[in-house]
């Protein structure tokens, strides 16, 4: 059931933007699982929240398009998002990721355009290139696990590293080293 109200979520904040021509891409555990069910469905995980990668000037648009799909914009220790109507939780809202700007300011890497995507049967999905350098940057314990799951998948390989910034290139033959963590 959990899953169900998730991919409902995606669904319907992607068609709302998709109906308002909001540039947008979806990025985060759901772009690792659209990327991931390509080749193995069994193998993929879920994730609690959608994330969606906005450039700065459309994030207006992007409120009003959401809004008018039942989405409540809030914005709560630097971080905007959207709840799920007004019972919504953190846990399980739409999380906004700005494009061409760092996450966090000592992140090697700002997160990707939302050029650097491709439409997919029902949303815009980051491209894997982009997506890779996303969870090489972040490299958190979750960003580590997507990681392998891709290369588990065999979407990556061991001649990717030698295409990003040398920081994240180590991150990345550090996981093709010790698959197992």
């Amino acid at each position: 059931m959990a899953i169900n109200k998730i991919q409902e979520r995606l669904l319907r904040a992607t068609a709302a933007l998709e109906t308002a021509h909001v540039p947008y891409a979806v990025v985060g555990g759901n772009a690792v699982a659209n990327w991931v069910s390509r080749i193995d469905e069994a193998a993929v995980r879920f994730t609690a929240d959608v994330d969606l990668l906005f450039r700065r000037d459309d994030i207006p648009a992007a409120i009003e398009a959401l809004q008018v799909a039942g989405f409540i914009h809030r914005h709560a220790a630097g971080i905007d998002f959207f709840t799920d109507g007004p019972e919504g939780k953190f846990r399980d809202a739409v999380h906004i990721v700005k494009a061409n700007e760092k996450v966090r300011e000592e992140y090697v890497a700002p997160a990707p355009d939302v050029d650097e995507s491709e439409a997919g049967p029902s949303y815009r999905v980051i491209s894997l290139e982009a997506l890779v350098r996303m969870k090489l940057t972040s490299f958190r314990d979750k960003d580590r696990t997507h990681l392998r799951d891709i290369l588990d998948v065999g979407l990556i390989d061991a001649t990717w590293p030698a295409q990003y910034h040398p920081e994240l290139g180590r991150r990345l033959q550090s996981l093709i080293d010790t698959p197992e963590g």
